[in-house]
């Protein structure tokens, strides 16, 4: 089943419940609201409130216990593996409060590995992985490893990582979570940079600040 315009995601009342110790517990409840290409929404809400659930079914990692999830015209629940595969290899690109870097693999590999699993051709991937360094201003630093650079630097790097395979969709989990404010702000500012270029993409955070650069804010509540 698809529905064409330029709506990329259409969640139409969500929930997710899981079982703990006998009892039903509800982590997502009725989330219902569209994102249109191009846009920067955050999701916001306190801790428990059910937003790094929704940014996995969002991201295609869980899907939920009912209701209908569209990503590009495409009803999720209707796809197979190797779709969803696809989907979470070339549509999307996650970005998440821990870094998950390779602590032995410098910048540009770290950056790189994407393309590497995709098979893309060795010329394209150095291509493809410089502009995605420059994109986030780390060129200078692609021969350094983790260990080497700062934690605004490891998240712009991961950045880059999730750019590299030029997503439709660019999903951030609390990606200033640890981070000062400071160098949080700057990380910030790349996101509205990447927007600004056409990308779509949805921040979850807790920090109205953060929040409050985006276009709009969905807010949950206890799911």
């Amino acid at each position: 089943m698809e529905r064409k315009n330029n709506i990329i995601i259409s969640a139409e009342n969500l929930w997710k419940t899981y079982q703990l110790g006998g009892q039903e517990v509800n982590a997502l409840c009725e989330a219902t609201f569209t994102i249109s290409q191009g846009e920067f929404v955050a999701i916001m809400g306190p801790s428990g409130s059910g937003k790094s659930t929704l940014m996995n079914i969002l991201g295609c990692l869980d899907t939920p216990t009912k209701g209908d999830y569209y990503l590009r015209g495409k009803l999720v629940s209707t796809l197979d593996d190797n779709e969803l595969a696809y989907i979470r290899n070339n549509e999307i690109g996650f970005v998440f409060q821990v870094f998950n870097l390779l602590a032995r693999a410098t910048a540009f590999h770290n950056v790189e590995l994407p393309l590497i699993y995709k098979g893309t051709q060795k010329k394209v991937r150095e291509e493809k992985t410089h502009k995605a360094l420059e994109m986030v201003e780390m060129s200078d630093r692609m021969n350094h490893r983790p260990s080497e650079l700062s934690g605004g630097e490891r998240q712009r790097v991961a950045i880059a990582r999730a750019l590299v395979n030029e997503p439709s969709l660019l999903l951030a989990d609390e990606p200033t979570g640890n981070l000062d404010s400071k160098t949080g702000l700057e990380i910030i500012n790349l996101f509205r940079k990447i927007h600004s270029q056409g990308n779509t993409i949805i921040v979850v955070t807790h920090e109205r600040e953060i929040a409050e650069n985006a276009h709009r804010i969905i807010f949950l509540k206890d799911g």
